[in-house]
């Protein structure tokens, strides 16, 4: 294995099937079947004051992911957590967001993933900044996509895959509308989280969120939030949300390991409450803040 050490300056270092490369030369091969075909699994994890975030709870995941896809990584899932430690050490980074992307690997034309006869490891270690910082503070406004989640009876979307072009497509929607994130819904019309996002809700100091079941994915935050409302002693149901639910709710929010946790105080340019974050989202953010 060939390791290139950092020198003088910031050197983005990645890491892909057993070489780290500066990020100009950082390149798979046109027949890895991720690129031909999204033939692949991926997470998102952050680096908070130099500790990895969730490092287990999300190594876990991606293993489950490929699992479900029949994919082997290749190595075990303690190899995993060494590799991406060694990948933070080397760019030195103390706060920032680590992709972790497996693939089917190089094979030839053709979906068979028989053609691929070993898997890709791709680590990169950056900044990431979904949404600017004044939407955190004064909430952000967002719409209900056209674009349809795909269905559970099509694809378990707890499996984080390459194919996200559904979401690219809802997320464009939603900036052609001046927004930066949309709400989807599942085939029979019941929200199921954001492109990017799980969705919350409260209503009468009770924390709701679309359960798994329906198409929503099982996001670490999500965890997260669900988790510190026991400590707040909020109660909370994993549930069936309508977009009458969402309008109607005291407080509206978004979590994910990119964007964190951000407040909605418009849908469909309908204000929730009185269009301002609410105060248990309010809460929920500065323990989540004291947790990391």
């Amino acid at each position: 294995m060939i390791m290139i050490l950092k020198i003088k300056g910031d050197i983005e270092l990645i890491y892909v099937n057993g070489k780290f490369y500066e990020k100009e030369e950082a390149k798979i091969s046109v027949y890895d079947h991720g690129l031909l075909y999204g033939d692949g699994v991926f997470e998102g994890i952050r680096i908070y004051n130099g500790n990895i975030f969730k490092l287990k709870e999300h190594v876990k995941r991606i293993f489950q992911s490929s699992k479900a896809i029949y994919l082997d990584i290749g190595i075990s899932s303690d190899e995993m957590i060494n590799l991406i430690q060694k990948c933070v050490e080397k760019n030195n980074k103390k706060n920032g967001y680590i992709r972790v992307i497996i693939t089917r690997g190089e094979g030839s034309l053709g979906i068979d993933p028989a053609k691929s006869k070993k898997s890709g490891i791709i680590i990169i270690v950056d900044d990431i900044n979904v949404y600017p910082d004044v939407y955190y503070e004064k909430g952000m406004k967002i719409i209900t996509s056209t674009y349809r989640r795909i269905p559970v009876s099509a694809f378990d979307v707890r499996i984080k895959s390459l194919n996200y072009l559904n979401n690219v497509l809802a997320k464009i929607e939603a900036k052609r509308n001046n927004c930066l994130e949309a709400l989807m819904l599942n085939n029979d019309g019941y929200v199921v989280e954001c492109t990017v996002d799980n969705i919350f809700i409260v209503k009468n100091n009770i924390l709701k969120t679309p359960g798994t079941c329906y198409g929503a994915l099982e996001g670490i935050t999500r965890n997260i939030v669900l988790e510190l409302s026991k400590e707040m002693d909020l109660k909370s149901e994993e549930t069936l949300i309508s977009r009458f639910d969402v309008y109607t709710a005291d407080e509206v929010f978004l979590t994910g390991t990119a964007a964190e946790i951000i407040p909605v105080i418009s849908v469909d340019d309908i204000d929730i409450n009185d269009g301002l974050p609410g105060g248990i989202t309010k809460n929920i953010m500065k323990k989540f803040k004291e947790s990391i």
